[in-house]
């Protein structure tokens, strides 16, 4: 054999040598590229996942803080309202007609009599002279006093002759006792 012969001869092997080497690299570059794509593809779908899951989260928080900022809205609302009511009940009182306060007064007057045999009576302006008429006219009212006027809107404050005692018998003492007993009715009933 000649030696173009065992050239060609290497040659032939060398090329079939390159091209089983080019195709052996071929597959695996392909595998690595299918791995990679796989490998790939589940990061974007975890990624997806969390951004879904912290999307979900994120809106969760968002829609609770905007429930609490409305609810804390409406609260605040029915505070105020429920106050105008509380108010206006006290002014409704307070414009009764004089025959209610001088029926009033003198109840509170025998009320404040069983405790306090001896005292001062404070009312508010408007109510000084119905009081001075009432223990004027009453012989078991004989040991009161009318004292100086308070800031009330009806009713009166008893203080015993020595100070250790005072009775609290103002509409609005009487309107916050209703008031608070009776605070979750008129709620419901306003904001039903």
């Amino acid at each position: 054999m000649g030696l173009e012969a065992v050239v060609n001869e290497i040659r032939e092997k060398g090329r079939k040598e390159v091209e089983a080497v080019r195709a052996e690299t071929r597959a695996e570059v392909e595998e690595i590229l299918k791995d990679a794509q796989a490998r790939a593809a589940e990061i974007k779908l975890s990624a997806e996942e969390e951004a879904d899951r912290a999307a979900t989260h994120i809106t969760n928080q968002e829609v609770s803080a905007a429930n609490l900022v409305v609810k804390r809205q409406v609260l605040n609302a029915q505070k105020t309202l429920l106050d105008q009511v509380y108010s206006a009940s006290l002014a409704a009182v307070g414009d009764l007609p004089a025959e209610f306060h001088e029926k009033a007064l003198t109840d509170l007057l025998k009320r404040a009599a069983k405790e306090i045999k001896k005292g001062v009576v404070h009312a508010n302006e408007r109510d000084i002279p119905v009081v001075e008429k009432i223990l004027g006219a009453t012989k078991s009212l004989s040991g009161y006093t009318v004292g100086d006027p308070v800031d009330i809107p009806g009713g009166i404050i008893v203080e015993s002759d020595d100070g250790d005692l005072q009775l609290d018998y103002s509409y609005g003492t009487f309107l916050s006792e209703v008031w608070e007993s009776a605070l979750k009715d008129a709620s419901d009933i306003l904001f039903a």
